[in-house]
């Protein structure tokens, strides 16, 4: 459950930050203070938020491969995050199963997105996944 919140959380913070085009980490210790969140989910939240912003090209180049027929621009800016987040979670971090990542996407989905959003987000995730280790390879 803490990591479900610094996912939210910093799917909101990649909001704001593209929305509004803020400072990043003012809006991630905006948002952990007036969640009153904990050492771990701040510290979690920035990672993710970081570690999208630090590949950001890499990440959207793989979204526009498996949108098919989706201009990256033109997919809600929610959706877009959630995949940032689930994607970067499953090329970096080694100690977060592919299907958690997913799943993860999912559930958040379902809470911030559109009716069809989970449903969207489920198969480009599903394709990202079916193609991981060919997409780490390239990577290196």
């Amino acid at each position: 459950m803490v990591r479900r919140i610094a996912r939210e959380l910093a799917m909101k913070a990649l909001y704001a930050h593209e929305v509004g085009n803020n400072e990043i980490s003012e809006i991630v210790s905006s948002l952990c203070e007036e969640g009153k969140v904990t050492s771990n989910i701040k510290e979690f939240s920035s990672y993710l938020v970081n570690g999208v912003i630090e590949n950001l090209l890499l990440i959207d180049d793989i979204i526009k491969k498996y949108a098919i027929e989706w201009e990256i621009d033109r997919i809600a800016v929610v959706d877009r995050n959630i995949l940032r987040i689930s994607i970067y979670e499953m090329l970096y971090s080694d100690d977060v199963p592919g299907a958690v990542a997913v799943n993860e996407a999912i559930e958040i989905a379902k809470n911030y997105g559109g009716e069809e959003s989970a449903k969207f987000i489920n198969g480009i995730l599903g394709n990202v996944i079916r193609n991981l280790s060919t997409l780490k390879d390239t990577m290196q």
